[in-house]
């Protein structure tokens, strides 16, 4: 796992990718950092740090999905991927390699950005937990990000048609909530929206093992479960649209770190994120593997 863990870091700079991402980033946290918290003659600034990293939060994703477009594209592209699926290392030593490289670049972007409130403290006071706190938030937030993305590189052999795949996956998740605001809250709407939503994770489940036997059992098992909660309490079902989106969103558990609170349920939420997909990831590359 080291070796492929210096290849991808080795990559990102010979190809001037790592170098790219991180002067963009930090071109973007500067511009905001300089109109939010450094203020100007019309407008007094902010002693919140963690509003600038708030601020980039779509250009985010658009850099986001470049960095992790090439991640595993690339290698089934150019056919280097049967090297690496007939090495001597295991596939998700492999692909957690690269997952490990990608978040490295990230963290040494968000060193360099560490230094942002230190230069703020000396305008005025900061208060540093929260300041760091959001950094911490937006790290972890940048995380899950990368592991969607590396699964969206999975899916194709095109780095550009990763990029879509991946920049379609986070905007949705970065509008989720406005979306569920405008969704129907009646009963009846929420039951057909969720057993619509059960319909598409079986999909999911049926393109990544191809049983369509098991797939249809967990289908129907679940659409039946979903009647007969609303059958015995059609109550429950009243606005849990939008509740389940603000429990399961990406973006509402990163604010908790930027209003100052260390949430250990939200850190264990990014992290299963971060492990489920790149479990899902494994699973593809190996499929593709033995096909």
């Amino acid at each position: 796992m080291t070796a492929i863990f210096k290849k991808e870091i080795k990559s990102y700079f010979t190809s001037m990718i790592g170098y790219i991402f991180i002067a963009i980033l930090i071109a973007f946290v500067g511009f905001f950092f300089r109109e939010i918290n450094l203020g100007s003659d019309m407008q007094p600034g902010s002693a919140n740090f963690s509003y600038v990293l708030s601020s980039i939060s779509f250009p985010f994703i658009v850099l986001v999905s470049v960095l992790t477009m090439r991640m595993i594209a690339e290698e089934n592209r150019q056919k280097t991927d049967q090297l690496l699926y007939t090495s001597p290392v295991s596939i998700g030593r492999i692909v957690f390699g690269k997952y490990l490289a990608a978040i490295t670049l990230l963290a040494a972007a968000l060193l360099i950005i560490s230094f942002y409130p230190l230069i703020l403290s000396r305008f005025g006071e900061v208060d540093m937990a929260i300041s760091y706190g959001g950094i911490l938030g937006f790290f972890l937030l940048g995380s899950a990000y990368i592991s969607i993305g590396m699964f969206c590189s999975s899916l194709t052999e095109s780095p550009v048609i990763a990029a879509v795949i991946s920049f379609g996956a986070m905007l949705l998740i970065f509008l989720m909530p406005s979306i569920a605001m405008e969704l129907p809250a009646d009963q009846v709407s929420v039951m057909l929206i969720f057993i619509l939503l059960w319909v598409l994770f079986c999909a999911v489940v049926w393109q990544m093992t191809r049983n369509i036997w098991m797939a249809l059992f967990i289908c129907i098992l679940g659409i039946l479960a979903i009647v007969i909660v609303y059958m015995l309490k059609p109550e429950f079902y009243e606005g849990r649209i939008t509740q389940v989106v603000q429990s399961i969103s990406i973006l509402e558990r990163y604010q908790n770190f930027n209003l100052g609170i260390f949430d250990v349920t939200s850190l264990i939420y990014y992290t299963s994120i971060c492990f489920a997909f790149v479990f899902i990831t494994i699973q593809k590359v190996k499929k593709q593997r033995w096909t």
